[in-house]
């Protein structure tokens, strides 16, 4: 039997189904710009992450680079990224003209909580990433930056549907960055993004900036570009909206498996919390010093694994810097992510952990 760690084409023959007959309505309608299923989309998130605006763009590294240049951020500025996150968190950074200044995570993952050392007076902005699904401390975060008059950008990507103290993941933030490319636990069937804010003149900002710099059509009050959402990936993604918490659930339930079968084991490190509001379940990253033996061993048995990341960004050669990122380099050499979604199932989980035993079993 094979384990593939994300394979879209197992997705239930309702949500199957439900999708086809969004798209012929879709098709009916004739609007494949903008209209009716993007005002839907934005209206709907803002009332489930209890946020006054929802601006939905073309991808989420698209949110980023929108954010930067609706806070005007740009040549000269410098602004804080973990050094473990995707590449679009710098690229976003530098595609503005802006410098990232890169900084050390926890053992989690998450931008590491001294990273106010990191301002100079250059800083304008720290971009705090929600990584594996798991929320930084956005309360405190956000208490620092405002102390120190720096804005900040959260990139939620990996984190919608997470809560802390009752706010959403990207509503923390002078602006929070969605993705909603297919792999995410609300993925649309191509690219599409989101930002949002709780600011109307940067509602208003990021909205004009996706769209030309046009308030309507021909009349340009700023220079602006092409981000819009396509309509028929925010008519997906309503559907995808109404099995969300179904979906949460699942990864949860399956995440409680590997939490409670692997937790004995010496020589791999699981991740904490992870049933906690405050974290989604989008990965479930172990870490174990024979990473790399361990998925060569799960391949041969038919379970296909991955890995995020395998290079931290102030390593890679458009961005190299040399610094003390050890935590995260610990992290891009020993995290592995095991497979979790919806259509995962518990035997399938049951039959993974059954095999990182007795990986393990061999090992000592």
């Amino acid at each position: 039997m094979q384990i593939p760690f994300l394979d879209l084409s197992r997705m239930d023959s309702d949500l199957q189904e439900r999708l086809r007959a969004k798209f012929s309505q879709v098709l009916e309608k004739g609007i494949f710009s903008g209209g009716e299923e993007v005002q839907i989309l934005e209206k709907t998130i803002q009332q489930k992450l209890n946020s006054l605006y929802a601006i939905p763009c073309a991808n989420g590294t698209d949110a980023l680079e929108l954010a930067l240049r609706a806070l005007e951020i740009g040549e000269g500025d410098e602004v804080i990224v973990p050094a473990l996150t995707w590449v679009s968190t710098a690229e976003a950074v530098r595609m503005v003209g802006a410098k990232p200044k890169f900084w050390d995570t926890d053992v989690n993952g998450l931008l590491r909580s001294d990273w106010v050392e990191a301002i100079t007076p250059k800083t304008k902005a720290v971009i705090p990433v929600h990584l594996y699904g798991r929320m930084v401390d956005m309360a405190t975060l956000t208490e620092k930056a405002q102390f120190k008059g720096i804005s900040v950008i959260e990139d939620a990507a990996q984190a919608f549907g997470a809560f802390q103290d009752g706010k959403a993941a990207g509503t923390w933030g002078s602006v929070g960055c969605l993705s909603f490319y297919p792999t995410k636990n609300l993925g649309a069937l191509g690219e599409a993004g989101m930002c949002l804010t709780q600011d109307e003149r940067l509602a208003e900002k990021i909205r004009l900036l996706s769209n030309h710099g046009q308030p309507k059509r021909d009349e340009h009050v700023l220079v602006g570009r092409n981000s819009r959402i396509d309509t028929l990936q925010a008519a997906f993604l309503t559907v995808m909206l109404e099995d969300f918490e179904k979906h949460q659930q699942k990864r949860k339930s399956l995440a409680k498996i590997y939490l409670e079968e692997l937790s004995d084991l010496e020589g791999l490190e699981l991740p904490q919390g992870l049933m906690e509001s405050n974290q989604n379940a989008h990965l479930f990253v172990v870490k174990s010093d024979k990473r790399n033996e361990l998925r060569e061993f799960l391949a041969d048995h038919g379970i296909g694994t991955a890995i995020h990341y395998p290079q931290i960004i102030p390593d890679m050669e458009p961005y190299f810097v040399e610094g003390d990122f050890s935590n995260a380099r610990i992290l891009a050499n020993q995290g592995l992510s095991l497979p979790l979604n919806p259509w995962l199932k518990e035997e399938e989980v049951e039959k993974i952990t059954k095999a990182i035993k007795s990986f393990f079993t061999k090992k000592s």
